[in-house]
């Protein structure tokens, strides 16, 4: 039986914890609505912070996965975080695979001087930057901290005709982060995945796009060749 190389652990040890655990946590969820495409991402989450909550929580667009594997296969896909835990956090490897490039610019000097001038947050203008760089068109947007970004991501598909591949809104707070996530999940037009209520952050957001780029090498793994 062949097997992921560049999305597992590296180490003999390392896969055989992760494997056991992903049993554990398969055994302990027991029945679950998501699809097969879907539970690995919800199951990877749960594996970041030991959360079964996770199990119910998390909402997926209908074509959010297949659209998040289609713009990872397609090579040199922008990612777009809100901030530079989710780039840290990422593991190259498993990027430069499939020619991934995270981007965030919540700490760039213009984008703070911005936030000052209009009384907004860094965050908000993180996401106009990326939007005038033209990195947010066919993206994967990861936002895990700032539910202000997120609210400006919303306003741009609807209002400005942005079309991110993906969106993982996660966004974790008491301020406007269960609003935000609302606001996400009433989009249409852009596929997207996230979680109801106050729970988030950016290690989910992490774990859910090392899920994608693991079913990703499956993909291309099995994929006939010619």
């Amino acid at each position: 039986m062949h097997a992921n190389t560049i999305t597992e652990q590296l180490t003999a040890a390392g896969r055989a914890i992760e494997h056991d655990s992903f049993a554990i946590i398969d055994a302990e969820a027991g029945a679950h609505a998501y699809s097969a495409g879907q539970w690995p991402i919800v199951r990877r989450m749960i594996h970041a912070n030991a959360d079964f909550e996770f199990n119910g929580l998390t909402e997926f667009h209908p074509e959010a996965v297949e659209a998040g594997l289609k713009a990872i296969l397609a090579g040199a896909t922008p990612i777009v975080a809100d901030v530079e835990m989710i780039c840290v956090g990422l593991s190259k490897n498993r990027l430069a695979h499939f020619g991934l490039h995270p981007h965030e610019y919540i700490s760039d000097p213009d984008v703070i001087e911005a936030a000052r001038a209009a009384g907004t947050t860094r965050a908000v203008q993180a996401m106009k930057k990326a939007h005038r760089l033209g990195l947010l068109g066919g993206a994967i947007v990861g936002i895990g901290n700032a539910p202000t970004a997120l609210i400006e991501l919303v306003r741009m598909i609807r209002e400005d005709g942005v079309r991110p591949a993906l969106v993982i809104g996660m966004p974790v707070g008491f301020v406007s982060a269960a609003e935000s996530k609302a606001l996400l999940g009433g989009v249409d037009a852009v596929p997207w995945i996230t979680i109801r209520g106050r729970k988030g952050g950016s290690t989910l957001v992490v774990a859910a796009l090392h899920a994608l780029l693991g079913l990703a090498e499956t993909r291309q793994r099995q994929a006939p060749q010619g």
